[in-house]
């Protein structure tokens, strides 16, 4: 069986995996997030996610590198991860009582005997997320508890008041929460078809 190792530092996607009993070990991507103006959300998830597991995989022989990036957008915009308090408030008003998307970036790696790239393969999932009206006392709260500054668009929908924001989501809400686990799945049993043995269901 292949070694699988989480490229990604984030707490979520490590209890995402835990969740549905994959044996792995993480190992943080550090490699930059930089990249091109005018691309897509899509575009950019793909590429950063990619990044991630190419920069982790050599230092892995025989096994499955997994990197995954999450984005915000709204009104064709990328809302990054907050850089203070003041940037946290005025991107969680941009998005009270409307509707943006998360997407999701996922890129699988294999590596073989001299930790070379073997296979790769990436996907993406949106899902959209409609904010009802932010109570201002819920918002200072929030911002005042330092919660939105490591994720992206400002807000956690696992979170306290960050649940309290979300009037209704269309698509994965695991993709929201970071990490696509339906999708991921699907593509894994084409990708690296018995590399899961443990998600299977106890009888």
């Amino acid at each position: 069986m292949q070694y699988i190792i989480l490229a990604s530092g984030s707490p979520r996607r490590k209890q995402l995996l835990e969740h549905i009993n994959l044996e792995f070990q993480v190992h943080p991507s550090s490699v930059g997030e930089a990249y091109s103006s005018g691309l897509s959300g899509r575009d950019v998830v793909r590429l950063l996610s990619m990044r991630k597991a190419k920069d982790v995989a050599p230092s892995f022989k025989e096994s499955l590198i997994i990197g995954a990036d999450t984005v915000v957008v709204f009104e064709d915009a990328i809302l990054e991860k907050p850089e203070d308090a003041d940037e946290a408030t005025a991107m969680l008003n941009r998005l009270s009582n409307n509707t943006h998307q998360v997407i999701t970036g996922v890129a699988l790696c294999q590596t073989g005997t001299n930790n070379n790239i073997t296979n790769t393969t990436t996907f993406a999932e949106i899902t959209d997320v409609t904010f009802g009206n932010i109570d201002s006392a819920y918002l200072d709260s929030y911002v005042s508890s330092g919660a939105p500054l490591d994720k992206a668009g400002g807000y956690g929908i696992q979170d306290d008041f960050g649940a309290l924001f979300v009037k209704k989501i269309s698509g994965s809400y695991y993709n929201v929460v970071g990490f696509p686990l339906h999708s991921f799945y699907t593509e894994m049993k084409s990708f690296a078809p018995g590399v899961l043995p443990n998600l299977e269901v106890d009888s």
